[in-house]
């Protein structure tokens, strides 16, 4: 066979240029969407097409393959590929040098070249990639071949369709949305369900789903660190459903299920002072002062007025299919309203140093709580307290491990006893609600109107000073590469 004969078999088949020329075969779940995207690419189809898989699956190998296969095929009689992602910076530079190692392949290599910091050729054959983010200018892209958007489940859906959709109008380019499931108002999500609808009409599948159980079937290693997860996060996690599990989930509604609500009720009674022998932890949230009137008082005139609080945990540590995390269990609430700062730091060293002997501290230090972090951590020390300042991000990352404690039942706290700070943190409880918005980002709250939700962010606080505990054993991640 001549080496022109042997190229010209290589490039028919998808899968023989990605196990030949590129050296990095891809799997079956892979080369079925590959497939389906170059039939109608060739023959001039237009068709839409969703391709779901699961965080680490393997869906930006198969993009850049696509898109490294796509070129060579087009180098002579030329033709445009456009790209659209969320941010330019990370994901469009990272799908970019992707795409560029990829074309170092024994067809390519050292034939391609990048231009103005946003286009790579192959011949006559170019690859345009473009930030989808909500400010970005997108102007002159035509899609003669190829349009695809990652992550859709973060793009605008006005920004797709007035920006990238027109791309391939003119030449009924074909079109491909990649990403993971997330809420049920999504871009991704609205062209998975009308590509459903097609799929019932004319039988030509559109929807390319592939779970985490899909990819384990091929890679054990990610059947492992899948399952460490669910264990870690508990299998009703948002980030489970979605980013692994592909099921899209309500865009907002209440924090805690009835069933979290039992989960996170302990059988333990709760405790005025520590145990010899166990670990506690404690969070704080560090409210205002007041002139006039203390505690009790001044709730039953202000019962909306913020209080300094404190959250005891005791904490054991446990290992669950090779994932070590702790055991988190409130024993006891202080909770303190418009008491002045001079007076109440002293006792709550006392508290934590003298009384608890707290291992870690986590202090809300947003505002007015910067004070009393700073005055902590010169009294404890850096390597216990641990300032904490809430923002839209930090806030949705605590609300994630809060829930992964609840889910894997490894929060739990004292049974209701009748005092008011346990009526007050099953109030808050009850009435919290979330919602979910764009890349992933999650914010939990008590309506003002409603009251607060101190006490049960001191929860989450108390989980993240009980993961500094103790050193924490290296477990490592599994990286499927693809």
């Amino acid at each position: 066979m001549t080496r022109t004969q042997a190229l010209h078999d290589v490039l028919a088949d998808v899968e023989l240029f990605s196990r030949h020329m590129v050296g990095t075969p891809l799997r079956p779940y892979q080369l079925e969407p590959a497939r389906a995207i170059i039939d109608s690419v060739l023959n001039d189809r237009g068709l839409t097409f969703t391709v779901m898989m699961s965080r680490q699956a393997g869906k930006n190998e198969l993009s850049a393959q696509l898109e490294a296969y796509l070129l060579t095929l087009f180098q002579r009689r030329g033709g445009a590929i456009v790209k659209g992602a969320p941010t330019f910076r990370p994901q469009i530079v990272n799908s970019m040098l992707r795409l560029q190692k990829i074309l170092e392949n024994p067809i390519t290599g050292g034939r391609w070249a990048p231009s103005q910091g946003y286009m790579v050729a192959v011949g006559r054959a170019r690859a345009y990639f473009f930030s989808a983010g909500d400010n970005a200018n997108v102007v002159g892209g035509t899609a003669s071949v190829l349009l695809e958007i990652d992550e859709a489940q973060d793009v605008d859906e006005y920004k797709y369709l007035k920006d990238f959709r027109p791309m391939a109008s003119s030449t009924n380019a074909t079109t491909v949305l990649y990403g993971t499931a997330w809420t049920g108002d999504t871009l991704l999500e609205h062209v998975r369900q009308e590509n459903a609808r097609l799929e019932a009409q004319t039988g030509i599948k559109r929807n390319f789903v592939y779970p985490w159980t899909t990819v384990a079937a091929y890679v054990p290693a990610y059947r492992e660190f899948v399952e460490s997860e669910i264990a870690r996060m508990g299998a009703e996690h948002p980030i489970v459903r979605t980013q692994y599990g592909l099921e899209p989930i309500s865009a907002g509604g209440r924090f805690l299920s009835e069933t979290q609500m039992l989960q996170l009720r302990g059988e333990h009674a709760r405790q005025r002072g520590p145990e010899r022998g166990e670990l506690y932890v404690a969070g704080i949230d560090v409210a205002g002062e007041d002139e006039e009137a203390e505690d009790a008082a001044l709730r039953a005139l202000e019962p909306r007025r913020d209080s300094t609080a404190v959250t005891i945990a005791r904490v054991r540590w446990t290992e669950e299919l090779r994932v070590q995390e702790p055991r988190v269990e409130i024993v006891e609430h202080y909770w303190w309203t418009g008491r002045k700062h001079r007076e109440l730091f002293p006792q709550l060293v006392d508290v934590l140093k003298n009384v608890w002997g707290c291992q870690a501290v986590t202090v809300d230090a947003t505002g007015v709580g910067a004070g009393i972090a700073s005055f902590l951590v010169g009294a404890l020390g850096a390597d216990v307290v641990q300032p904490f300042t809430f923002s839209t991000v930090s806030k949705s990352d605590l609300g994630y491990q809060l829930l992964a404690a609840v889910n894997s039942g490894r929060l739990k706290t004292y049974g209701e006893d009748g005092s008011p700070e346990s009526a007050e943190f099953w109030k808050q409880a009850r009435l919290a609600r979330s919602a979910f918005h764009v890349n992933q980002r999650l914010s939990w709250y008590v309506d003002p109107r409603d009251g607060h939700d101190d006490l049960l962010v001191l929860a989450g606080l108390a989980v993240e000073a009980a993961l500094r505990s103790v050193p924490r054993r290296a477990m490592g991640r599994v990286g499927t590469g693809r």
